[in-house]
């Protein structure tokens, strides 16, 4: 059968998983848009461009810039690690579409998004659905639960589409102020979590000089190649991450590279093996915390922005780690909004709390094991921008806090 074929046997209003962040197989999306006058498309961090239009309802549990305002959006909270479950139970989807290498001895690699998408593709099995191939050849080969036997594949749409390619995070002086500061607290043999974007580069580009690192990451960039060729990494252990985005040069990198292990969502971002690793280290941004070092990274005027992603998963395991931290990083005064992201109270639904400590570029406020006044203190005093600190000192006060 064809792809129109194995799409007309889908029930009215199928849920259609699709690999998302910048993997996304955008012809075959294209192509299933056109097949389904109606659907759900479920996607993690949906980039600009995805179809919506009426018919489309736009599911899922981290959102990106493309469902992101949508009227059509459906936004199911919940921890990345727990979107496997949900497709076992009350978010059952009823095809997949993958975006894979071309078939290697009877398999394909999911390349550099691996996630949540095993876990689809298990449960689009079992309830006798569809699993769609995008196969690309430019799509780089990795290793550990990416590889997808192709009896499990009902259908392959070949293309040859470029890899999308990230231009990197210029590193402005406050992102270097805050990624000196943490790499300052990191040693030799720790464990590192950190995305993309400016605070962790930095954050990791500090840490050229340690010897025997890890890395144990929902996602990964270029930094973690420089700490690779600046022999920071401890050559004895796998890499191990999720999904990943760079250069054209990571890409090359990882293409059938043993060293790096992409594993599937429910194990990377599984607390309790987080917490296996040696010092692990933690490094995740908030858009607003409060003197009570409760962090929202998720809502803007109650309007959903992202989502837990993997943010609560990682500092839970980070805190459980023998020597492990977990970091807030953040700029002191918000650029676009001209105003301070350290607040007395956050007026809108907390993502993640008790973490070790915030880090601004104005330094680091310790929190973890302290009183909560000496908690409030120290945000206000090592965390804060100078030019609120008086008025969070007054609010601290009405807040039982000073």
């Amino acid at each position: 059968m064809n792809l129109a074929q194995h799409l007309a046997r889908l029930p009215a209003d199928p849920r259609i998983v699709v690999t998302g962040n910048h993997a996304t197989p955008w012809t075959t999306l294209g192509l299933v848009d056109e097949l389904l006058p109606s659907y759900r498309l479920w996607m993690l961090n949906a980039q600009a461009g995805v179809p919506d239009r009426e018919g489309v309802t736009l599911e899922t549990s981290f959102v990106g810039p493309g469902m992101r305002r949508s009227p059509r959006l459906s936004y199911v909270p919940s921890r990345l690690s727990l979107v496997p479950a949900l497709f076992a139970g009350p978010v059952a989807p009823h095809a997949v579409v993958l975006h894979t290498t071309r078939p290697r001895d009877g398999k394909v690699s999911l390349g550099v998004e691996v996630n949540v998408l095993p876990a689809a593709i298990e449960a689009v099995r079992r309830a006798g659905g569809v699993v769609v191939a995008q196969v690309n050849e430019r799509m780089p080969w990795t290793f550990g639960d990416a590889e997808v036997d192709v009896e499990h594949i009902d259908v392959m749409v070949e293309v040859d589409e470029p890899m999308l390619h990230s231009t990197g995070s210029p590193v402005d002086a406050a992102s270097a102020r805050i990624g000196e500061e943490v790499a300052a607290r990191v040693g030799n043999g720790a464990t590192l979590q950190a995305g993309i974007g400016a605070v962790p580069d930095a954050t990791l580009r500090g840490l050229a000089a340690r010897r025997g690192l890890r890395i144990w990451t929902e996602m990964f960039s270029d930094s973690v190649l420089e700490l690779e060729r600046a022999g920071a990494l401890e050559r004895q252990v796998p890499i191990t991450a999720s999904f990943l985005f760079g250069s054209p040069e990571l890409l090359d990198w990882v293409d059938g590279n043993e060293r790096v292990r992409m594993v599937r969502t429910e194990i990377t971002n599984d607390p309790a093996l987080i917490s296996r690793n040696p010092a692990m280290v933690s490094v995740n941004t908030a858009l607003q915390v409060d003197l009570f070092g409760q962090a929202n990274a998720s809502r803007i005027g109650a309007r959903i922005h992202s989502g837990f992603g993997g943010q609560t998963d990682f500092i839970v395991g980070a805190l459980h780690s023998t020597g492990g931290q977990a970091f807030i990083a953040l700029r002191s005064w918000h650029p676009k909004a001209d105003c301070s992201t350290v607040v007395a109270l956050v007026d809108e639904p907390v993502t993640s709390f008790q973490m070790s400590a915030i880090v601004t570029e104005q330094g680091i406020a310790d929190v973890f094991g302290r009183e909560q006044r000496e908690q409030a203190r120290q945000i206000i005093e090592n965390a804060a921008h100078p030019s609120v600190r008086e008025e969070l000192r007054e609010e601290a006060v009405g807040l039982g806090l000073a």
